[in-house]
């Protein structure tokens, strides 16, 4: 870029963007004056009703990109009855939540109708607001079928579609939906498409749905902020390693930390997490996708309001969420798709402020570490040495503390575990010289390698057969049911000879075969 375009670019205002004078007394309400490059691309062509194409790394703004144009085209005309004149999809239901917000923001000076359909709302609310009308409504894909397939919704009054955060609707499944729900629409309508990265899915989408579209990329796809510092940090591959690590970089970063963000690949790690830090007494939170919405919503608006300074999240809580002064991010698991990396640390060093990321590897996340290097063009240090030092030092001793989620001691493991699958043994080792029961010292003695259960077992058969005087044989059939016999039936006479049937052969077996 020419110093000429980028002085041109500073110099240019929201004033100049064409919007109407009751969004731009919002904008300036909200103390906004500079739109940002992706705003001040997209913006001017959307107002002129062409499809935009608009690719930008994380936390430049895209929302406000398309929230203020459809603001300035919404003044003309009215919604009707369970037909919205906007739709805008969202991946997440934090998402859809958040441009909701911004609507309110603004849309101050407007009477605009808005209806959020998202998942863990009741049904009734939801429906109540598409009779009355909607100008704007915002969704996530599942829930908005949901309603059309009930009849609450026809979606052919839509003028304006806008489809965001598309790669994440890609990773989570979308796009079939996606495909759906534009075939619903009608055909000359005007579609906003953004996304963070541009995969060969969602470049078939766009030229599948999106007619002559306006390209604006302002930075290249799936790059990360200038404004975030970067930093490797090597654990051991223990779970109770990674926890240790964090703690000391927690503790290490005290001094500037303001407020951070912990990502785990799953569900089941965020809540482990969250209990270790609570328990090592931190300011913590949890948000997963299986926390109930309104349990979800709270703890993201503690967490905006500073009430809790460290917030252990899956990646619900990567893409586009607008928390603008998060000073660190800590990657607790090395993502599994390189994309999500850039999306996890761009919730730190977001509206030119500065951040800090820092991503705890293993020498089991070489392969993923390559992914994001290859991705990102270029080679993040590490924080204070790279893996070869763990695997000289911490990885030759993994001599557990016994307590939550450390390993068994070499063959001890839980009735039917692997180990003694391997072995091919049916039951597990015996060793009862540790274990006698003190009511019966002189059988524990006697005979060591069984248990009490056996043992009593075996007493009660010899008392029987002493009663009975049989013979060894006929003791040991009678001593209980064997693999493959019936419980209640004995026999009475050992030395019967009687072979097969006897004389109780069934008919239809006496039949003589034609030859």
């Amino acid at each position: 870029m020419s110093s000429d375009t980028q002085t041109a670019e500073e110099a240019l205002k929201f004033a100049d963007l064409g919007l109407s004078p009751k969004v731009l007394s919002a904008v300036i309400d909200a103390g906004y004056t500079q739109p940002t490059p992706i705003q001040a691309g997209a913006i001017p062509h959307a107002l002129l009703g062409k499809d935009v194409l608009g690719i930008a790394q994380t936390g430049t703004g895209k929302t406000a990109a398309f929230v203020l144009p459809m603001i300035t085209r919404l003044e003309k005309g009215r919604a009707r009855a369970r037909m919205p004149r906007t739709l805008i999809l969202e991946p997440t239901r934090e998402l859809a939540a958040q441009v909701e917000e911004n609507f309110i923001k603004y849309g101050k000076n407007h009477k605009l109708n808005i209806a959020l359909l998202i998942g863990g709302v009741s049904f009734d609310e939801q429906d109540k607001k598409l009779e009355r009308g909607a100008d704007v409504l915002i969704a996530t894909p599942g829930r908005l079928l949901d309603h059309r397939e009930r009849g609450k919704l026809l979606l052919n009054g839509v003028e304006i579609l806008v489809i965001d955060e598309a790669d994440r609707m890609l990773d989570m499944g979308f796009i079939p939906d996606i495909e759906r729900i534009c075939e619903m629409i009608p055909f000359t309508r005007q579609t906003l498409f953004f996304s963070a990265t541009m995969p060969p899915e969602i470049t078939k989408l766009t030229e599948k749905f999106l007619q002559a579209p306006v390209r604006v990329e302002v930075a290249k796809a799936a790059s990360t902020a200038t404004t975030v510092t970067q930093r490797l940090v090597k654990s051991g591959t223990k779970p109770w390693n990674k926890r240790e690590v964090l703690r000391k970089l927690i503790q290490q970063e005290e001094e500037g930390l303001k407020n951070a963000i912990i990502f785990c690949n799953r569900k089941v790690e965020v809540s482990e997490l969250f209990r270790s830090l609570i328990k090592h007494d931190f300011d913590a939170g949890a948000l997963h996708g299986d926390m109930d919405q309104r349990a979800r919503m709270a703890m993201l608006s503690n967490f905006r309001d500073g009430k809790l300074k460290l917030l252990v999240a899956s990646d619900v809580a990567a893409r586009g969420l607008d928390i603008p002064d998060v000073s660190h991010v800590f990657n607790f698991d090395v993502p599994i798709h390189a994309e999500d990396y850039v999306h996890r640390i761009g919730r730190t060093g977001r509206a030119g402020r500065s951040g800090k990321s820092f991503t705890i590897a293993t020498r089991l996340d070489t392969k993923y570490l390559d992914a994001i290097e290859r991705l990102i063009g270029q080679n993040i240090e590490w924080h204070d040495g790279d893996l070869s030092t763990v695997v000289a030092s911490e990885e030759e001793d993994e001599t557990p503390r016994r307590g939550r989620g450390a390993p068994r001691r070499a063959g001890r493991r839980d009735e039917g575990g692997k180990e003694r699958k391997l072995r091919g043994e049916r039951h597990p080792p015996k060793d009862d010289t540790t274990k006698a029961e003190p009511a019966a010292p002189a059988i524990a003695a006697s005979a060591p390698s069984e248990t009490t259960e056996r043992r009593e077992r075996k007493h009660a058969i010899r008392a029987d057969n002493s009663d009975r005087k049989v013979s060894p044989d006929a003791t040991r059939r009678d001593a209980g049911p064997q693999r493959g016999s019936r419980p209640d039936r004995h026999r009475e006479d050992d030395n019967d000879s009687t072979v097969g049937f006897g004389d109780d052969m069934p008919a239809f077996m006496r039949i003589v075969a034609k030859v």
